[in-house]
C-alpha cells in the first residue's frame, strides 16, 4: 500500500512540475520591468491551470501525510527490522573521540635501547 502511494506521489509531482511549466508567467519577482502596464499578467485562461495546480498542491499534502501515517502505523514487520539494526549496531565498537582505533588492544611498547658499548667515543 506503500509502494503504491509513493508512485502515486511521484506522478502528481511530475504532474504539477507540468502545471507550472505551463502557466503562463504572471510578470511580477524578478523578471518585473519598471513600467509595465499588466503588472498581474493574463487573468481568464490561467484560471484552470491555477486552480489544477492548487489541487495537486493539495494532493501532495495528502498524499505525504498518508504515507507518513500508515507508514507509522504499520510498522510490526519493520519494527523488527529495526532492532536487528539496532542490536547489530549495538555489538560494533565506536570509535575513540580522541581519534584512537576501532580495537580495544594495548598500544606496542617501545624497543628497549641498545646496550652495546660504543667504540668511537674515547
Amino acid at each position: 500500500m506503500v509502494t503504491f502511494l509513493i508512485i502515486l506521489l511521484i506522478i502528481v509531482c511530475v504532474a504539477l512540475g507540468l502545471f507550472v511549466l505551463i502557466q503562463n508567467p504572471k510578470g511580477g519577482g524578478l523578471a518585473t520591468g519598471g513600467g509595465t502596464s499588466n503588472m498581474f499578467g493574463v487573468q481568464r485562461t490561467g484560471d484552470v491551470l491555477e486552480k489544477g495546480s492548487w489541487v495537486l498542491l493539495a494532493a501532495i499534502v495528502v498524499l505525504t501525510l498518508s504515507i507518513t501515517t500508515i507508514a507509522k502505523t504499520s510498522g510490526g514487520t519493520t519494527a523488527v527490522g529495526n532492532s536487528a539494526i539496532q542490536e547489530r549496531l549495538d555489538k560494533t565498537p565506536s570509535p575513540s573521540p580522541l581519534g584512537g582505533s576501532l580495537n580495544n588492544t594495548k598500544p606496542a611498547t617501545a624497543p628497549a635501547p641498545a646496550t652495546t658499548t660504543d667504540s668511537t667515543k674515547k
